[in-house]
């Protein structure tokens, strides 16, 4: 699996807000947001297959 480049640009609180949460797990600003961006992704596709699942089931 290759990796790519996000660049974003983000005000200087949020920056010291990112760093805050990072430096409290002891991961860098980079580790912390790829995590958190995994966590909701997997988040997402969960409560999908949660909501497909009812469906065939006819839960409402």
């Amino acid at each position: 699996m290759g990796t790519t480049v996000l660049s974003l640009r983000i005000d200087r609180e949020l920056l010291d807000r990112l760093r805050d949460h990072a430096a409290k797990r002891g991961m860098s600003v980079q580790d912390y947001v790829i995590g958190t961006l995994m966590r909701d992704d997997f988040d997402q596709r969960f409560q999908s297959a949660v909501e497909e699942t009812e469906k065939f089931y006819g839960v409402t």
